[in-house]
């Protein structure tokens, strides 16, 4: 065998190797002092927060002011709700209808001959008027036709369903393509006169002519066999009332103002009659611009 080789160490080197486990220890000794120093660190910042925490309340306090008191300082800033007006707020009125009642005693009832001149008298508007009936009745869903012997005004556009439609003096004459037309909406006719046998047809448009109150209905005799009779009947001065929808009151226009007295008597007494004197309250006459007169009742 070789010879043993012999490691020869030197002293210095002997010291190096014992001096490294306290190079260790050093390094332990070092983070625990800067850990130390940490923790005194975090503890002077939470005193001196804690200070600054408590110098600031005996500055609110002095001011007078919070953080719980800032919502109500912002209170005055937020905007005030506008005013809703009151229902039955009498409206304003203009110089000229305020003049022209200045005479006229609400209280009093005239005579329809009467009542007619002072309605001429305190109507206002710049073009012919119309003289209108308002007519309070003791119950709403009251209907019915009345022909008016000396009609004037707006004449009616009468669109008519049925066989011998052509012939029976209609403005229009319904046709398929015309049920079309008014599904879409196009109203051009102020009434609709039909026969028995295209009520199934309107049913399909019903929801259309129902709330403009066009709709054929058999009271008021716009359903009908005789086209050309309910068509010459309707021009010639026949015409629907019925109470409005949620009050028991008709409205009616009667004839221009224009006409003569006893011809604008005549249809009103012939309206009140129609309607029944059992069954109306109240009666007024007004222009269409001006102040309404009343009627005494028993002067029909």
């Amino acid at each position: 065998m070789g010879k043993k080789k012999l490691a020869i160490i030197d002293d210095s080197i002997q010291e190096e190797v014992k001096k490294k486990p306290s190079r260790k220890v050093a390094k332990s000794s070092a983070v625990e002092a800067i850990s130390e120093v940490e923790r005194t660190s975090d503890s002077m910042n939470e005193t001196e927060s804690g200070a600054k925490q408590t110098h600031s309340e005996p500055t609110g306090e002095a001011s007078g002011t919070s953080t719980t008191d800032e919502p109500t300082s912002k209170e005055p800033e937020r905007a005030t709700p506008k005013k809703v007006q009151k229902p039955g707020k009498a409206k304003p009125r203009s110089k000229k209808y305020q003049e022209l009642v200045k005479d006229l005693d609400r209280s009093k009832t005239y005579p329809i001959p009467e009542a007619v001149d002072m309605v001429k008298k305190l109507s206002y508007a710049k073009f012919n008027a119309t003289i209108e009936a308002h007519v309070n009745t003791v119950a709403s869903g009251i209907r019915g036709l009345v022909s008016l012997p000396y009609a004037s005004g707006k004449k009616l556009r009468i669109l008519a369903f049925g066989k011998g439609a052509d012939s029976a003096g209609a403005d229009i004459v319904g046709t398929d393509s015309t049920l079309e037309e008014i599904e879409k909406g196009k109203i051009n006719f102020d009434l609709v006169i039909t026969t028995p046998d295209w009520m199934p047809k309107l049913a399909k448009v019903a929801k259309v002519l129902g709330p403009r109150g066009l709709m054929p209905n058999p009271k008021n005799g716009t359903i009908t066999e005789d086209l050309k009779k309910a068509v010459e009947g309707f021009q010639s001065g026949k015409t629907e009332y019925k109470t409005e929808p949620k009050a028991p009151v008709i409205h009616l226009g009667l004839g221009k103002l224009d006409q003569p007295t006893e011809e604008l008597s005549a249809n009103i007494k012939i309206l009140l009659q129609t309607v029944g004197k059992t069954r109306i309250k109240k009666v007024t006459l007004s222009p269409t611009m001006g102040p309404s007169v009343k009627v005494d009742l028993a002067s029909f």
